[in-house]
């Protein structure tokens, strides 16, 4: 698989867990839903410009976007998610989504 697929399948994937439709995305970035289709199939690369506002609307970093999340051992993800939420701080909303995302996992 391409770049421009890989990069548009990631998008989209990361617009349904932040619960953006792709009209929502493309009016927070500033293009057409029919120009975030073509990016999120593939068809067509995001330029530098609205690749920024994605990552802006994501609140996430390019390394973010273009990580294969594929890690070496549980201490270095522990390591990462830890820092994650210190970086979160006292913010009660995604604090509450990692709390029912972490309780989700753990139910029996």
């Amino acid at each position: 698989m391409g770049i421009k697929k890989e990069l548009g399948k990631k998008i989209k994937k990361m617009r349904i867990e932040r619960g953006y439709t792709q009209d929502k995305l493309a009016e927070l970035v500033d293009i057409s839903q029919k120009a975030l289709s073509s990016i999120e199939l593939g068809e067509n690369f995001v330029s530098a410009e609205t690749l920024d506002k994605i990552l802006s609307a994501f609140e996430i970093t390019a390394e973010e976007l273009f990580a294969t999340n594929r890690y070496k051992d549980s201490q270095e993800l522990l390591k990462m998610i830890n820092k994650n939420i210190a970086q979160i701080g006292d913010n009660s909303e995604k604090l509450g989504i990692i709390y029912n995302l972490t309780k989700s996992l753990t139910a029996k």
